[in-house]
């Protein structure tokens, strides 16, 4: 069933893009991996709104649009929000005891089913960075997320290159290529929100993606879970890291793939994660819908 996706607040033609944070540099890594840690994007100087983490949104399909009297869609025809220019995101900002559980998927599905029914069991929403090929080779697995209302989908290139190296057309083409392989399967449009493949950006490749209506999500942590328990990685360390970096707006980064060893840690260790963090006062909120709260809340 397709997501009725509601405007944001629009990028405006003529609006110039701010300097980005820097991403980390190319580094061997497996496909379809991102790199073991990243320094946490500033803040908004002045808290935006954000939903209540006790309270979940309601369904995309039920809730009413907000009045938009301000918005006016850019060149590209996407709207962004304003938060989201020229910058990216390491947490969400927010003072609320709220977490962002995300997942890539840009290599194999061997987790997808154990993450989908802890989330379901537990009544949490992920987010899911999907890139086309992964999509292309699971597209079943691409509906199951899509089939949850609460799950937000986003943008994560078609083939995980690092973008640094990339012309703007090149950009353009891994994610509008995307954007359509992925309504086409599961009827949703992953607009606003991206990550970049390894985390690997600039601000030429922040703003190139501004143009075309989209955000930077980075992450808070990560848990590590793709290095597999081959290297000494375990559920006890990744439910550990992600207890370690705690705070407001916090946005753990898994994968929905085995590591090289063949281990799904970030599977493994998902339902004991979520009871650490419950157990704390911790609620849970999807990136799209966050997004989203910032202007409907």
């Amino acid at each position: 069933m397709k997501r009725v996706r509601w405007r944001l607040l629009a990028v405006t033609a003529g609006v110039a893009l701010l300097a980005a944070c820097g991403g980390p540099g190319p580094s061997a890594k497996p496909p379809g991996q991102s790199p073991t840690a990243v320094a946490p994007a500033e803040s908004p100087s002045a808290p935006l709104p954000t939903p209540s983490p006790s309270a979940r949104l309601p369904s995309p399909a039920t809730r009413p649009p907000s009045p938009r009297a301000t918005a006016t869609p850019s060149p590209s025809g996407a709207f962004l929000p304003v938060g989201l220019l020229g910058t990216e995101w390491s947490r969400l900002p927010t003072n609320s005891r709220i977490v962002a559980l995300t997942f890539d998927a840009g290599s194999g599905a061997q987790g997808l089913t154990n993450i989908l029914a802890a989330l379901k069991a537990a009544g949490v929403p992920g987010t899911f960075f999907l890139t086309g090929e992964w999509v292309e080779k699971y597209p079943d697995g691409a509906r199951q997320i899509a089939a949850v209302p609460e799950h937000s989908i986003g943008n994560h290139s078609y083939d995980h290159p690092y973008f640094t190296t990339l012309s703007a057309a090149e950009m353009d083409g891994e994610l509008l290529r995307t954007q359509e392989i992925i309504e086409r399967a599961t009827g949703r449009n992953p607009k606003p929100i991206f990550r970049f493949p390894y985390g690997d950006s600039n601000a030429t490749t922040v703003a190139e993606i501004n143009r075309l209506g989209y955000g930077s999500i980075r992450w808070t942590i990560d848990t590590l879970g793709w290095k597999g328990a081959a290297t000494g990685q375990s559920t006890s360390t990744i439910r550990s890291r992600v207890l370690a970096g705690l705070q407001p707006g916090e946005i753990v980064l898994m994968h929905v793939g085995a590591a090289e060893d063949g281990s799904t840690l970030d599977a493994d260790a998902l339902a004991g994660m979520i009871s650490d963090l419950k157990s704390r006062g911790y609620g849970f909120v999807a990136v799209w819908d966050y997004v989203e709260g910032l202007v409907a809340g």
